[in-house]
């Protein structure tokens, strides 16, 4: 049974949690999504128990420096790893064909050659097109372009070793385009950058992304069955945002809704 790792939940300039990123582990593996904004996703890896041993795909949504920066530290440190004989397993980068050539260009800009050696050599980048399917721990994991105006950005969906359906839309609204993707998934990964009160304050939507009640909505409308919000604002007390934004969305949303913090685990049930 797969286990979602809640590495960082906040939005690209929080400073009271991480940037958003996850990892589902299946065994003992590790399928790592995103990398958030700097070194901090060492220390979230470290107080998680993920050993980099047992990391061995990496899928980085867009270029934003939120989900990019941390990827040239943990880079640094895989590379390190093999560097000394300890971890001997090639490691698969995945993201779409324009962000390979960022990812490659900034770990060569700032990381030592002596460790950007493994590069095509024990570590390999792969590039995406849209409804690419790859095999990850196991799981038949089909890649998808959210059509995103930003930046481009691919989201996935896979079948659980359960049975259900997982997919995630990254860190913007779902799109009509990501239908047939998503469509009767059992589990929803969904950003929320605030709650609809807060919608004035925060001016969600002219940064492409939506409120806990939109969010929830969208859910009851495609029958979600259970639903994760992340990538969220912390400037209002985050130690009272799980409360607060389960509320708002109970009111829209008839399913099983979840706000965690940093450093939760969910079983996929």
């Amino acid at each position: 049974m797969e286990e979602l790792y809640v590495i960082g939940t906040g939005n690209a300039m929080v400073t009271s949690c991480y940037n958003t990123c996850f990892a589902l582990r299946k065994g003992e593996e590790y399928f790592l999504v995103d990398c958030g904004g700097g070194n901090t996703i060492l220390k979230k890896l470290h107080n998680m128990q993920i050993s980099i041993q047992n990391i061995h795909h990496i899928f980085m949504t867009h270029e934003h420096c939120d989900h990019t920066l941390g990827f040239v530290w943990l880079f640094r440190l895989l590379a390190s790893g093999m560097k000394a004989g300890q971890l001997t397993e090639p490691v698969y980068v995945y993201a779409h064909e324009e962000l390979i050539s960022t990812l490659e260009t900034l770990c060569r800009l700032t990381v030592q050659k002596k460790f950007c050696d493994y590069i095509g050599k024990q570590i390999f980048f792969v590039p995406l097109k849209n409804g690419d399917t790859k095999d990850i721990l196991g799981l038949q994991v089909t890649f998808f372009d959210i059509e995103s105006t930003k930046a481009k950005q691919f989201g996935f969906t896979t079948i659980l070793s359960n049975g259900k359906k997982l997919s995630f839309t990254g860190d913007e609204p779902y799109h009509e385009c990501c239908f047939e993707y998503v469509r009767g998934s059992d589990w929803l990964l969904h950003e929320a950058f605030c709650m609809y009160e807060d919608a004035e304050r925060f001016r969600p939507y002219e940064k492409h992304h939506s409120t806990v009640k939109d969010a929830c909505e969208l859910a009851e409308r495609l029958h979600v069955k259970n639903m994760v919000l992340w990538h969220t604002e912390d400037k209002t007390d985050i130690t009272t945002r799980k409360g607060r934004y389960l509320a708002e969305g109970e009111l829209n949303y008839s399913g099983n809704l979840y706000v965690p913090d940093d450093e939760e685990r969910i079983l996929l049930l």
